[in-house]
């Protein structure tokens, strides 16, 4: 049985992989323009993406095709995209809610 590997990741290199996806002008997707909405807009549509895939590699499964084992890679990376999709999106929401109650 394979295991699925451990990443982790310090903030320097994700200042480093940020900036490659900046200087590679993102990779043929979303023009990145090194803005904040631009690498949201980036983030979402690789994890959509990754829902895509995980459901492509399930419809396989179901067909006939297919690993049981790539299957669940796949719907377990698309669960923790979809998780941190979620976390992100709550971090927004409650910075945007921080800034509203900031007095003028």
């Amino acid at each position: 049985m394979s295991t699925i590997p451990t990443i982790t990741v310090t903030p320097s290199a994700a200042a480093q992989a940020y900036a490659r996806s900046a200087a590679s002008g993102g990779g043929g997707q979303a023009p990145n323009d090194g803005s904040f909405g631009a690498t949201m807009q980036q983030a979402m549509e690789q994890a959509v993406e990754t829902g895509h895939a995980a459901e492509e590699q399930a419809t396989q499964a179901l067909k006939g095709g297919g690993n049981l084992t790539d299957v669940v890679v796949a719907l377990s990376h698309a669960e923790m995209t979809l998780q941190t999709a979620t976390a992100i999106r709550d971090r927004v929401v409650q910075a945007y809610q921080d800034i509203i109650k900031m007095p003028i």
